[in-house]
């Protein structure tokens, strides 16, 4: 029986190293570890690794290999496994891995307690080169604010409005997604959540009337937090409050290496 070329392992004369070849935008299911167990999502995969100069192509198969072999729940202290498995399977020194999927986290209304889901955009990326690996997390958490000076200079009442934090974080293995989110929220005006009864909605509005905050004060007091977590190696922070009041956003940024 004939062997089949490997045609992709073949030489390469014009001695050129690609940076990054492999597969983007794959849509693949994922099962997530959280604190309350497993959840299932799906991701939008981007995996590459480099190519030496004298090779021809890289085995494209091999990373949806790589995501079908995941048996075990995805967390961030296993991150850094596939990674090493993709430099093995894919016979290279670099790989880089991005995966971008909702993520939902059960919250419990202040007042009655009830059960419901919100959900945050997460993308975990991480690079492996000779051993040494780097993991970072990109998260949007929304969030409340109102504005301090327009309950200062009203007689009554305030207008607030629905903020989204953007953070990038490098982070050490040993954090959770929920450690992350929780640090941001605890600094907002009030915390969102997805279901609210009308005992509820009386206690987060009241609760962000007493908490007021310019987008300069959420990413001040947000990276304080993020100063004070040893988990966190370095970050980029973005606020933006999308203004009830004006047909534009206020907007601040961090960032901290």
């Amino acid at each position: 029986m004939h062997s089949i070329p490997d045609v992709q392992n073949s030489p390469d004369n014009r001695q050129i190293v690609i940076n990054k070849v492999g597969i983007k935008d794959l849509r693949h299911p994922l099962q997530i570890k959280t604190r309350d167990g497993v959840q299932s999502t799906v991701a939008l995969a981007t995996m590459s690794v480099r190519l030496p100069e004298h090779v021809k192509g890289t085995h494209m198969s091999r990373f949806l290999q790589i995501l079908n072999d995941q048996s075990e729940p995805l967390s961030l202290s296993s991150f850094p496994a596939m990674l090493r498995d993709t430099v093995e399977r894919l016979e290279s020194d670099h790989a880089y891995i991005e995966l971008s999927f909702p993520f939902f986290i059960k919250k419990q209304a202040p007042i009655s307690k009830i059960d419901s889901l919100l959900d945050y955009e997460i993308t975990l990326s991480g690079s492996i080169e000779k051993g040494e690996v780097i993991t970072r997390v990109h998260m949007v958490i929304p969030i409340t604010s109102l504005c301090p000076c327009s309950k200062k200079i009203s007689e009554y009442g305030a207008h607030n409005q629905r903020s989204h934090v953007t953070l990038d974080v490098k982070i050490r293995d040993d954090i959770e997604l929920e450690d992350i989110i929780v640090l941001v929220e605890a600094q907002a005006s009030c915390e969102l959540f997805g279901l609210l009864k009308r005992n509820d909605e009386k206690y987060v509005t009241e609760k962000a009337y007493d908490n007021p905050k310019f987008v300069e004060d959420l990413v001040r007091d947000i990276a304080g937090e993020l100063n004070k977590e040893k988990r966190i190696l370095a970050y980029t922070l973005e606020c933006e409050n999308f203004e009830s009041i004006h047909n534009h956003s206020a907007y601040a940024i961090i960032e901290s290496s």
